[in-house]
């Protein structure tokens, strides 16, 4: 017998000028931001793995807080966010996206910056794993995580999406 949990994630494909890009959240706060461009089955895995038993909803409306503060970001005239976030992962996991919030607009940090940042400094390489799973794009800041020589990393949003939020943030 199948439960139904009553419990949702809301969801909408944000497009705005260039940018076309899946969210969601859950009545606790965003918990997706997708790659650019990318189809709807990053945010149906995203959800088949941290959210199993809920409703997945498309709402414009319910989304609507959310997409307003991510246009006025990705139109410069935002620095950061005031929604709350829903975001499940491990403690480390956790640690890591914390302190990928701390990383102020228009500034970058390297891997082993975030490492020392959490108290682990031999801890680089699941640090890059860690930043690689984060679920909120844009909000949590990994684009801003280069490497220590100051080269552009992986992204899980792809490389020119990392680096037009880079370019975008160098504008201030």
């Amino acid at each position: 017998m199948l439960i139904n949990s009553n419990e949702k994630v809301f969801w909408t494909l944000l497009q705005h000028k260039d940018w076309k890009i899946h969210i969601a959240s859950t009545t606790k706060g965003l918990c997706f931001v997708g790659s650019h461009e990318e189809s709807i089955n990053e945010l149906l895995a995203f959800k088949n793995k941290y959210f199993k038993r809920f409703d997945l909803i498309e709402d414009r409306e319910i989304m609507l807080p959310y997409s307003e503060e991510l246009i006025e970001f990705l139109d410069g005239k935002r620095t950061n966010f005031t929604f709350n976030l829903d975001f499940h992962g491990t403690p480390f996991q956790n640690a890591i996206w914390n302190a990928l919030c701390s990383i102020n607009y228009g500034e970058t940090k390297s891997y082993s910056d975030i490492a020392t940042l959490i108290n682990k400094p031999k801890s680089v390489r699941a640090v890059g794993t860690a930043i690689g799973a984060n679920p909120i794009l844009i909000v949590i800041p990994c684009h801003r995580v280069i490497g220590k020589n100051g080269s552009l990393t992986g992204y899980r949003g792809g490389l020119d999406m990392k680096l037009n939020l880079l370019e975008l943030e160098s504008r201030i």
